[in-house]
């Protein structure tokens, strides 16, 4: 899942780093051009600030407005409670990375790796989950009703965590700040070649491949059953909106697999295939780290743009807290102003002065 649980040795490609770097330095005058690490920098950080904010605003929006309590709603808000997971471990990473080494200590190493192979185990049975809830709805809807309840599926949320809990175990196990680079990482015990093997079959079947087929068997029935209820008869107003919510649907699992992909490809790849230990093949692999931590912060984009009603509860809560603020700023400043306010009253008269002041008696 993070940087470490896959076949790549990064622990080498440290070493490759520090080495150039060391070269760098005493070998040449010239100014480097921005290191990666700064670019990678200022990527987390803004990959944290949006997807930490995007996915605390999805959970409120879920958890307060009582008609956003439906059955894909509260699968869409186990996925959001996955991905905010998995954007906290950023600050950890980015730590690890701007330092060269894990300052927090063994065991916040086990916490931070077990959390984000929880929450990538998570975030896929979630999408697994929400595409079999599409194609009951589209293939059995009437039969499915009774099953389909917010009740059921806050249960098989329940279930989900716990799953991925037992699955992300060995992360726990072997996990552990390494002794010769100080470096938060797995170290399997021998022989760790066929421990690693293992480990990245297991999670790329188990955690992204075998998840997959079951989500594209899903849909490939709901467009059979789709094209054919099409033929027979016109749409209805609520087979219309369960076209809608399986767009989302698709469209959100499609960007999952695109960040994703890549990611555990290349984990595959170099099982056969020994990938070359450079800085450029290290900064590539960053990069497709960069890339699921994106998925992660680009989800509750999508909700906005995919669902009206996502859409108008976002509105409504950053317009109510704008509002809140408005109101705030306006009482405080009319309360300093009545303080200071002495309104001035032109008073003409032909017995007195021509402009006479006197103290307020009405404050608007």
């Amino acid at each position: 899942m993070d940087i470490s649980s896959s076949s790549f040795n990064m622990t080498n490609y440290n070493e490759t780093l520090m080495s150039e770097n060391t070269s760098r330095t005493n070998g040449s005058d010239t100014t480097p051009p921005m290191p990666f690490s700064e670019v990678t920098a200022v990527i987390y950080t803004t990959v944290f600030i949006v997807g930490f904010l995007g996915n605390v605003l999805v959970i409120y929006v879920v958890a307060r407005y009582t008609k956003m309590k439906t059955v894909t709603n509260m699968y869409i808000l186990n996925l959001a409670v996955a991905d905010e997971l998995y954007i906290l471990g950023i600050p950890l990473i980015g730590t690890n990375s701007a330092l060269s080494y894990w300052p927090f200590g063994n065991f916040l190493c086990k916490v931070s790796m077990t959390a984000d192979g929880m929450s990538q185990f998570a975030s896929t049975f979630c999408l697994t989950l929400m595409s079999i809830d599409r194609f009951l709805a589209v293939v059995y809807p009437i039969r499915s009703a009774r099953w389909r309840k917010p009740r059921v599926a806050k249960i098989l949320n329940g279930l989900v965590w716990f799953i991925s809990f037992l699955m992300a175990l060995p992360l726990t196990i072997f996990s552990g700040v390494q002794d010769k680079f100080n470096t938060c990482n797995i170290s399997w015990p021998e022989p760790s070649e066929t421990w690693s093997l293992a480990f990245i079959l297991y999670t790329s079947i188990m955690g992204f491949f075998g998840p997959l087929t079951v989500i594209t068997l899903c849909y490939l029935i709901i467009v059979i059953k789709v094209k054919s209820a099409g033929v027979r008869a016109g749409l209805t107003k609520r087979r219309k909106s369960e076209r809608k919510v399986t767009r989302m649907v698709v469209i959100i699992v499609l960007v999952f697999v695109l960040c994703w992909l890549p990611f555990f490809t290349i984990n595959i790849v170099n099982l056969f295939y020994v990938i070359p230990e450079s800085k450029v093949n290290a900064e590539l692999y960053f990069s497709l780290v960069i890339l699921t931590y994106v998925n992660s912060c680009a989800n509750p984009v999508l909700y906005g743009f995919l669902s009206d009603k996502f859409k108008q509860s976002f509105k409504d809560v950053l317009c109510f807290y704008k509002d809140v603020t408005t109101a705030t700023k306006d009482l405080v400043e009319s309360r300093q102003n009545g303080n200071k306010l002495i309104q001035m009253e032109v008073v003409r008269s032909t017995d007195v002065e021509p402009f006479t002041a006197k103290p307020a008696t009405d404050c608007q």
